[in-house]
């Protein structure tokens, strides 16, 4: 029986428009305002309620030292006393600020009951060794010394860390491992910074992390709490005129987010690597699970929400007979703009064009197609892979030269959206279900809409080894749908 979809596609003209929305894809409205979704939890604790954010480190000299422990203990989420996962104690993690060229060097120990390992979501470095390597695997009680050496020439902007130990990814980030990683840049003078981690949970009344029902599974899980910086609805208090840079990142596991922040300028900086050349004025902000979004608020006086307007990202059969109606509408935060107003900041810098491949005639096209077998039955969780194949860490999927270019079209057959997401090397958007756009747009994790279709370039340089590709659906992903790629010189 062919699988049912209450999800209609929204054709766009360009991607320029698309890429608002993005991670270079169409748009589905909910047409209802957000609201906020109270779950019983833990017992409650006294928590501040305006918005705190992650613990900094910085690199000093080039180089930045952190010791990472992975492990289940008490925190505070949502108000709420609860037993969970955490990077050194915080959920979220420690933001790492780091420039070109500085080296990061991370021991991690694990003190989970599970392996695990760590990733550098969106950073383009080597996916070999003691770097961004994908297919390590530390078991519990063991330590390891990682080095990601960043590029002088690495793109600004926001990106994350997470475990990616495959079969656990989803359950870890869930519980609570994630955090941010900002490769900074002075092209904001007098801003000031935020980073909001936005994240989903779901607690048992004892304040323990709930498991995924086999059909969560098949759908991606969504939790019942949606969390900035590990708050329930925070708080942000500015004063008119301020400018404030916001970092964000979606550290959901499937969530998708469409921000938006009524009564105020909105304007795109970026998303993942991608950058925008000159500060553009946006109403709305579409993220894929991983994709971040650099932006830029100018404050004006009132109270407002920054919520997310929902996203039908549509389902397997099972999901739609269910009534399910994932990545629906929320409040996220409360924005309070008072008292004197400050003076005209400084404008942001216009930044150099990013690179544009379209001008390459490709050293090869391939297509890889997302695969879900069956008929949205709960055996469908073991069908779920690229080119009807479910992951193999022993076999290689695409074999590509160093210093190649290649355009990538990834089709989805499926009722259903799938970010897909690559390591090591970013990708330049050309197009998606026919709608290209005037300027380059670059991703790390790019949306493939329900029977659609992206096609992508990637320059496949500096870096030779083995690393994955996958939807960013974690639950997807650690039920089969992740391939490998192996770049090699010619």
């Amino acid at each position: 029986m062919e699988p049912l979809t209450r999800r209609q596609v929204l054709q766009m003209g360009t991607l320029g428009a698309l890429s608002v929305a993005v991670g270079g894809v169409g748009v589905a409205r909910y047409g209802a305002p957000w609201a906020p979704a109270g779950v019983p939890g833990a017992a409650t604790v006294a928590a501040p309620r305006g918005l705190m954010e992650p613990e900094t480190l910085r690199s000093t000299n080039g180089l930045l030292r952190v010791n990472l422990v992975a492990g289940e203990q008490e925190v505070v989420l949502a108000g709420r006393r609860a037993r969970a996962l955490s990077y050194n104690g915080r959920v979220p993690g420690q933001t790492w600020r780091v420039r070109p060229g500085d080296r990061i060097e991370v021991s991690l120990e694990n003190r989970l009951g599970s392996p695990t390992n760590l990733h550098t979501h969106g950073l383009h470095v080597s996916p070999k060794g003691t770097s961004d390597n994908a297919l390590l695997s530390i078991g519990p009680s063991e330590t390891f010394d990682y080095r990601f050496d960043v590029p002088a020439d690495h793109p600004t902007g926001v990106f994350w860390y997470h475990p990616h130990r495959h079969g656990h990814v989803a359950d870890q980030i869930f519980g609570g491992l994630y955090g941010t990683i900002l490769v900074e840049d002075e092209d904001v003078p007098g801003a000031r910074e935020r980073v909001l981690v936005i994240s989903d949970i779901s607690l048992t009344r004892t304040g323990e992390v709930r498991g995924a029902s086999a059909a969560e599974r098949m759908m991606g899980r969504e939790g019942d709490l949606v969390l900035v910086n590990g708050q329930l609805e925070p708080t942000i208090t500015a004063r008119p005129g301020q400018r404030e840079r916001w970092r964000v990142v979606n550290a959901c596991t499937s969530r998708y987010l469409r921000l938006a922040l009524p009564g105020q300028q909105m304007q795109l900086l970026g998303i993942d690597s991608g950058h925008e050349a000159t500060p553009r004025d946006v109403d709305e902000v579409l993220l894929a699970p991983g994709n971040r979004a650099d932006l830029l608020v100018r404050m004006q006086a009132g109270t407002t929400e920054l919520g997310t307007l929902g996203h039908d990202r549509g389902g397997p059969m099972m999901g739609m007979m269910s009534g399910q109606s994932p990545s629906g509408p929320r409040t996220l935060a409360r924005l309070v703009v008072q008292g004197d107003g400050t003076d005209e900041p400084q404008p942001a810098a216009r930044r150099p064009a990013d690179p544009d491949l379209r001008q390459s005639k490709p050293d090869r096209r391939r297509e890889i197609t997302f695969t879900m077998g069956g008929h949205g039955g709960m055996g469908a969780m073991m069908a779920l892979g690229f080119d009807g194949l479910p992951f193999d860490a022993d076999r290689i999927d695409q074999s590509v030269a160093t210093g190649s270019v290649e355009e990538w079209t990834i089709r989805n057959p499926t009722p259903m959206d799938h970010p897909f997401h690559l390591h090591v090397w970013p990708m330049q958007v050309i197009e998606v279900n026919g709608a290209s756009s005037a300027e380059p747009v670059w991703r790390d994790v790019v949306n493939v809409p329900a029977r659609g279709e992206a096609v992508v370039r990637i320059r496949f340089a500096s870096f030779s080894g083995r690393t994955v590709y996958h939807c960013h659906i974690l639950d997807h992903e650690d039920a089969g749908m992740m391939g490998t790629v192996e770049a090699s010189p010619r």
